[in-house]
């Protein structure tokens, strides 16, 4: 089981691609080492896991539930992350054209895009400590929602749209403690056309 699972990589250059909304040097952190130990100690917990059923051994079992349920929810939040982040001004950053489904049905709930846009980011901005914002698509209610959930926590009974992480390693190299402009300038970076696909395929369109 081991290397079960691995570091994604990404559609596009650290150098410059997301610059200058997110630096390349959060970026490679971000990445390479952020999500990659997600990805090594999760893979590390399954086998201990693997490992602990062989020998029946419950406590242990219940212990790395825990590890599991963290590491995986990094490397699942990260991997959606990393895709629904796209070079600004590219065209899957324009709503208009890379999501017209998806805009139509935020226009419908919210009333607008900035509407959506105030809602999520006074979300975000109101997260204490790590976690993370999403907008989420409840498939059998047919609603979208603006969600934050705490740590790595992933989206559950629902289809996560796009998130934003907002772990102090995900903007503080360089935005240091001004979380209102990391918020602003992210929804420049948004790729719309990932969330489109999400928005119309569901988990169909995610791979881990």
């Amino acid at each position: 089981m081991a290397g079960k699972y691995t570091l994604p990589p990404l559609s596009y250059a650290y150098d410059k691609a997301l610059e200058p909304i997110i630096s390349k040097e959060i970026m490679q952190i971000h990445h390479d080492k952020h999500h990659q130990a997600y990805v090594t100690n999760l893979n590390a917990a399954l086998n201990s896991q693997a490992q602990a059923l062989e020998d029946s051994n419950l406590r242990q079992l219940v212990s790395l539930q825990k590890k599991v349920n963290f590491n995986g929810g990094g490397h699942i939040n990260h991997s959606l992350f990393w895709k629904n982040l796209a070079p600004p001004g590219s065209k899957e950053t324009d709503i208009d054209t890379a999501a017209p489904t998806l805009k139509k049905a935020i226009v419908d709930q919210w009333g607008s895009i900035q509407k959506f846009k105030d809602e999520f980011n006074t979300v975000l901005a109101d997260l204490q400590g790590s976690g993370w914002g999403w907008l989420a698509n409840k498939q059998v209610e047919g609603k979208l929602e603006v969600i934050s959930l705490k740590d790595q926590d992933p989206v559950e009974d629902a289809v996560p749209i796009f998130g934003v992480d907002m772990w102090e390693h995900a903007y503080y190299l360089q935005y240091k403690n001004d979380k209102p402009s990391y918020i602003s300038n992210i929804w420049k970076v948004i790729n719309w056309q990932e969330a489109e696909n999400r928005f119309k395929n569901g988990v169909e369109s995610m791979k881990f």
